[in-house]
This record gives structure tokens, C-alpha cells and sequence, in this order.
């Protein structure tokens, strides 16, 4: 099996055409440069980091459009996700912007956000979250996440984590652009580096309010 040698600059150009050629037919046409310069250097990179952060998924290519009134059949991004349990884990993306690295938890079933929602309100746990997401924050990460506009019910609208407690989903990420080392074999220690950065915030979703 191939070793994994960096993300080309190929990729960010392939993506960068996409958008203005967002059609099977162009697809098709460069699909060779989709699978040598997007998918198996993920694919590869992703192996690397599988014995730290678990096995990952390359999402598809192709948009779901069954419901919606854009109908290109391309995703502008190719994103991946290692999940640590249900819907919660560390994801990276390429798009023509360059790449994102994040983690954290993208979706909460009900039970979830109950649970989440507890851990956040007792002072020990939520605490604990507080200062993770402070330390995500000084390392240059965006926290993000669907969220409500107020405290839900059954909390004091003053309750001094309100903001986590607003948040149905809790995510951050960094968008890193495009630097030298994304193109060498080092981008794979870049990426481990940054998600271990984000392991406390997921190990703490996964103590609190993962099945």
C-alpha cells in the first residue's frame, strides 16, 4: 500500500474549477484528477491517523438534490469524519478555501442533548467544558454548532454557561488554508496535532452525553 505524501495543490485547483463547472459532464472529464489528488491522499492520510483517532469515512462526492432546488450534483468540499461514537469525532475538509480541521459533536439525538444539557448545568462537568472550550478558543479554533437564540427551558436564563447551554450541537474548527507542509508527508502530524487539540472537547462529549 501507498504511504501518504501530502495534499497536492491540484486538489484546491480541482475544487476551484468545480464551482464554475459544477456538471456530470465536466465530472467525468476530471474525475482522474478527483481520485489522484483529492481521494487517495485522504484516503492515505486517513489510514495514518486511523491508530490515534479511529477509522474514518471520505463522505460521497455527489450532493443529495432530491429535495433541494440547487440541483448540482457536486459537493465543493470533500470532507471526512473519524467517529469516536454517534455523531461525534474529528473531521477534516477540502475545498478551494484550503483545509479545515475540527471535531467535536455534529448532531444530538434528544437523548444526547439531555444528557449534554445536564453535564453542561452541574457545576463540576460544566466547568470542566468551560475551560476546554476556552482552551479551543486560544489555540485559534472557531466554536460552532447549532444553537438556540435563548436558554432553554428548565434553565436560569443568568446561568453562567448559558451559551453552552444554548448549543444543540457543538462543534470547532480551523480553517488552515493552504501552507507548504499540506503538500509533504508532515501534514499528517499537522492534523494529529490540531485533533489532539480537540480531544478534550470530544472525549468529554463522549463521557457526557454520548449512548
Amino acid at each position: 500500500m501507498d504511504t501518504f505524501a501530502g495534499i497536492p495543490d491540484a486538489a484546491f485547483q480541482f475544487y476551484g474549477e468545480l464551482e464554475y463547472n459544477n456538471n456530470r459532464d465536466w465530472w467525468l472529464e476530471h474525475k482522474a484528477t478527483y481520485d489522484a489528488a483529492v481521494k487517495v491522499p485522504l484516503t492515505l492520510l486517513l489510514a495514518e491517523l486511523e491508530p490515534s483517532f479511529g477509522a474514518a469515512k471520505l463522505f460521497r462526492p455527489n450532493r443529495d438534490i432530491r429535495f433541494s432546488l440547487d440541483k448540482s450534483p457536486y459537493k465543493t468540499a470533500q470532507g471526512a469524519f473519524a467517529s469516536t461514537s454517534e455523531g461525534v469525532g474529528f473531521y477534516i475538509q477540502l475545498s478551494a478555501d484550503g483545509l479545515l480541521i475540527g471535531g467535536g459533536c455534529h448532531t444530538h439525538t434528544p437523548a444526547q442533548l439531555t444528557r449534554f444539557r445536564s453535564a453542561v448545568d452541574a457545576p463540576a462537568s460544566g466547568e470542566a467544558l468551560q475551560a476546554i472550550v476556552d482552551d479551543i478558543e486560544a489555540a485559534g479554533f472557531a466554536v460552532e454548532g447549532d444553537s438556540l437564540k435563548t436558554v432553554p427551558r428548565g434553565f436560569d436564563k443568568d446561568h453562567p454557561r448559558a451559551e453552552l447551554l444554548k448549543h444543540k450541537s457543538l462543534t470547532a474548527g480551523v480553517n488552515v488554508g493552504q501552507p507548504g507542509w499540506l503538500a509533504t508527508p508532515g501534514a499528517a502530524a499537522e492534523v494529529s496535532r490540531r485533533w489532539e487539540e480537540l480531544r478534550p472537547r470530544v472525549d468529554w462529549i463522549d463521557r457526557h452525553a454520548a449512548p
